[in-house]
């Protein structure tokens, strides 16, 4: 389970606050939720796994306006919430500085046994709120993938979820990519 630090101020925290509190180089995670800071161990073996795979499905298709990033990267969604996906793709013009400008068109969530909550609700609904158009939760102790998108009304829908480790998975969004996990 993600540990929440006590802050000794008498208000939430903001982007601004975060990235001016120096956090130690520890391994952990540190990430800004609704004006908290939350923190999470390194992941597991597993989760590291499947994020190099992942990255080796998904780089030699990233097109050239488009970027694939993997954690550690913080993501400024509001005022109040920095987040650090496992993996995110966002449009190269949005790369340029030393913060990300704009919103992702991509992020994945690895679940690990501590963060499994976080990323499937807290996370999800805030990647929702701020128009992540796709959203990868993948386990990578059954190697499933939920591919999530979201639709006109503003909330994601699941439009696949699938067994990597069963069978190649063939998406088109945000660029055509076959996706294949081994155990």
């Amino acid at each position: 389970m993600a540990a929440v630090m006590t802050q000794p101020w008498d208000r939430s925290l903001t982007a601004d606050d975060f990235f001016a509190i120096h956090t130690p180089d520890d391994g952990n995670r540190y990430e800004l939720i609704d004006g908290v800071i939350v923190v999470s161990p390194s992941p597991f073996v597993p989760h590291q796994s499947v994020q190099m795979q992942l990255v080796r499905c998904l780089l030699p298709r990233c097109p050239d306006d488009l970027r694939l990033f993997a954690a550690p990267l913080d993501v400024t969604l509001f005022n109040d919430t920095v987040v650090e996906p496992d993996l995110l793709i966002v449009r190269a013009e949005d790369a340029t500085g030393d913060r990300l400008a704009g919103v992702p068109v991509l992020v994945v969530e690895i679940l690990s046994d501590y963060n499994r909550g976080q990323d499937l609700l807290l996370k999800r609904s805030r990647y929702e709120r701020a128009g992540i158009p796709a959203y990868w939760i993948v386990d990578p102790r059954s190697l499933e993938i939920k591919v999530l998108e979201l639709g006109g009304d503003g909330t994601y829908a699941e439009v696949v979820h699938t067994d990597l480790a069963a069978a190649p998975l063939q998406l088109d969004k945000p660029f055509p990519v076959t996706l294949r996990l081994a155990r």
